[in-house]
């Protein structure tokens, strides 16, 4: 089955509160996914989405669409550069911890990445950014355990 997936991350402030939605897609299924923490940024909440959404998928080599609006990370996979990051070991790179993190599960994947612009015309897109933003206004956030300011 293949499966689609939105992403978007947001934060008020780079660094300040922040939070992640995300939206699945799978036959008839449906699944939406957010959280959101006290001090982060905007290219890790757009990171974490796509990792959670990953590791949220039940069956190994699932073929899925993932649409994103951060160039951070779609160009980051599809040009190919967070693998040669990988092989530097990710010196001089932000957000080491979340690249680990996500090509360990991108690897148990068909995954093919699909930017689109955000706040335009894509529904699912604007409903991750309305999960993202409703995370990152809760009360008594949690911290982002890997972010680290500069």
């Amino acid at each position: 089955m293949h499966i689609t997936i939105y992403t978007d991350g947001s934060s008020r402030g780079n660094p300040g509160p922040g939070g992640f939605g995300c939206v699945l897609l799978a036959g008839p299924h449906r699944k939406e996914l957010s959280a959101g923490f006290r001090e982060t940024t905007n290219n890790r909440m757009e990171l974490m989405a796509v990792c959670v959404a990953l590791e949220t998928l039940k069956f190994e080599g699932s073929e899925v669409t993932l649409y994103s609006d951060s160039k951070y990370v779609v160009d980051a996979v599809e040009k190919r550069w967070v693998f040669g990051w990988e092989k530097k070991g990710f010196v001089g790179k932000k957000n080491p911890d979340l690249w680990m993190r996500f090509l360990r599960v991108y690897r148990r994947h068909r995954v093919r990445f699909v930017w689109v612009k955000g706040h335009a015309e894509t529904v699912e897109n604007n409903r991750c950014d309305q999960l993202a933003v409703a995370a990152a206004s809760l009360p008594n956030l949690p911290a982002d355990s890997g972010y680290q300011p500069e």
